[in-house]
């Protein structure tokens, strides 16, 4: 009898750890692409990159410009009237300008990315630590990419708990 009871005394105590366990392993997903896209810091980023992007391809522009020019000048009938020492100068000057736009271009792109991450990172923070503080509330242990996921129930998605939390 004493085993029996010893018995149905740890079975419960498994049971109820089990079904504690269960209910802390709570699952949920998110779409951080569609979180990011609602919050109104991404639109500013957004526009001040683009803003960004605009005063790099003008700059880039300006050299393509200059260097079209010098180009031209010494491809026309007007080096005539200069020394072959100047024209030397000039040929140099050309191909400096050249490995400047080229280099321009590489510059102008990492340029982009940093100016990119200093303004997204703070934003991505602040979605994550939301997330990280809806999922502590709400006892979710684990939360997926929604975009990784084929299959997932709808009430597994905490968007809407997240938007609350950011008030969006």
């Amino acid at each position: 009898m004493k085993k029996t009871a010893f018995l149905l005394l740890l079975t419960g105590s498994f049971l109820s750890l089990a079904s504690r366990c269960a209910a802390q392993d709570k699952t949920g997903c998110i779409s951080m692409n569609e979180l990011l896209s609602v919050m109104p810091e991404t639109k500013k980023a957004d526009s001040t990159l683009a803003q960004y992007k605009t005063s790099l391809e003008q700059q880039f522009e300006a050299y393509q410009v200059e260097y079209n020019q010098q180009a031209t000048l010494l491809t026309s009938r007007d080096t005539a009237k200069y020394t072959p020492q100047q024209l030397v100068v000039k040929r140099k000057s050309l191909a400096d300008l050249l490995a400047r736009l080229q280099g321009y271009d590489q510059e102008a792109g990492t340029l982009f990315n940093q100016r990119r991450s200093d303004l997204l990172v703070p934003i991505q923070k602040r979605a994550e630590d939301a997330i990280r503080q809806v999922s502590k509330e709400y006892g979710y242990a684990f939360i997926m990419e929604k975009e990784n996921l084929h299959v997932y129930p709808p009430s597994a998605d905490i968007l809407p708990l997240v938007k609350k939390k950011l008030g969006l």
